[in-house]
């Protein structure tokens, strides 16, 4: 078994105390979200991650899971600003991103400002982003790829943190434009949002159908933010963490040497060079926000299957026999282990 600590860099004392403050913070946002959110811990988890690791989150669930409830009050205990774009088929790239207007000056000339769009925000909810036509999924795209929208050839930059949650509709395809593979690699995430529990369900109609929602307490602002988005990338990570992280996604490649014999009829296409950083991204993330001063083997497994789901293109094979991404990633990771 490898030495967890080995050639991994030490913490300094301030980012010690600062990752038990960003553990703290996190608590309180959880305490926070629970008086209007019931359950979900781990898609709370999971947007908290993706935020802090400076990502982009893709959200899978049937209507009424409170998705857009979640990120609108998430952004209120943030004090971040919150916007919401409800994507349609006739929705145009300047409907998000803005576009030039001509007004007066004041002195009787007219010349054309910037009128900003909606993107314009800390945290903005792409709702079912698959039912808009490909040039303005493009200037989304464009817009969490880069950090900036382009209009009438000048480009304005998006200030931070910056963070696009987009949803989709797993069960009516009709009339949509589904994302391209190489579009669904820029997601950080895939993040499934399932049904609750039965006790959950109880607790949903007692605490929703009386008076208005409470306002949530703001605990961090933008900078703040920022701070831990920084943070973050410091958490340690020893060796042989990286070592599993490049040998799980290698083994997801059916083309690869490293792929085994049973993944190669199931597995169309496997997972890029940019699922080995958000793997890693998301386990530093995941390290600082349960107030662990180094990422563990714990970390990874936690953030695969949000990773690699929608990074593991599977065959007619694999659909036809009914096997999920998630079980062939939770097979490739009890391989890994066995070998380790």
């Amino acid at each position: 078994m490898p030495d967890p600590t080995a050639t991994a860099p030490a913490l300094q004392e301030d980012d010690v105390a600062a990752i038990d403050h960003l553990r703290s913070t996190y608590e309180g946002l959880k305490t926070e979200l629970s008086k209007v959110i019931v359950g979900q811990d781990d898609v709370v988890e999971q947007l908290a991650i993706c935020l802090f690791a400076r990502g982009h989150a893709l959200l899978m669930g049937v209507p009424g899971l409170a998705k857009t409830l979640l990120v609108s009050r998430l952004a209120e205990t943030m004090s971040l600003s919150f916007s919401r774009i409800q994507f349609t088929p006739d929705l145009m790239p300047m409907d998000i991103t803005g576009t030039e207007i001509l007004q007066d000056d004041g002195s009787g000339r007219r010349q054309f400002e910037f009128a900003k769009g909606p993107v314009f925000a800390n945290i903005v909810l792409a709702d079912e982003i698959n039912r808009a036509p490909s040039k303005t999924q493009a200037a989304m795209l464009e817009a969490m790829q880069e950090h900036r929208v382009t209009v009438a050839g000048h480009s304005f930059e998006l200030h931070p943190p910056f963070f696009v949650l987009a949803t989709q509709n797993p069960i009516e395809q009709e009339g949509t434009y589904p994302l391209p593979e190489a579009q669904l690699d820029r997601f950080m995430f895939m993040i499934g949002v399932d049904y609750p529990s039965r006790d959950e369900e109880i607790a949903i109609a007692r605490t929703t159908t009386g008076e208005a929602f409470p306002r949530l307490a703001a605990l961090l602002d933008g900078q703040e933010v920022i701070r831990f988005q920084q943070l973050v990338r410091r958490v340690p990570v020893p060796d042989h963490i990286y070592d599993f992280v490049v040998d799980l996604v290698r083994r997801t490649r059916p083309e690869s040497g490293d792929a085994p014999e049973w993944l190669k009829p199931l597995v169309g296409w496997g997972a890029g060079p940019r699922a080995v950083q958000y793997l890693i991204l998301g386990a530093r993330a995941r390290a600082a926000l349960r107030g662990s001063y180094m990422v563990r083997l714990e970390d990874v497994i936690a953030v695969a299957a949000p990773v690699l789901r929608h990074r593991i293109i599977k065959t007619f094979t694999a659909e036809s026999e009914g096997i999920t991404s998630r079980s062939i990633i939770a097979r490739l990771i009890e391989e890994l282990n066995k070998e380790g």
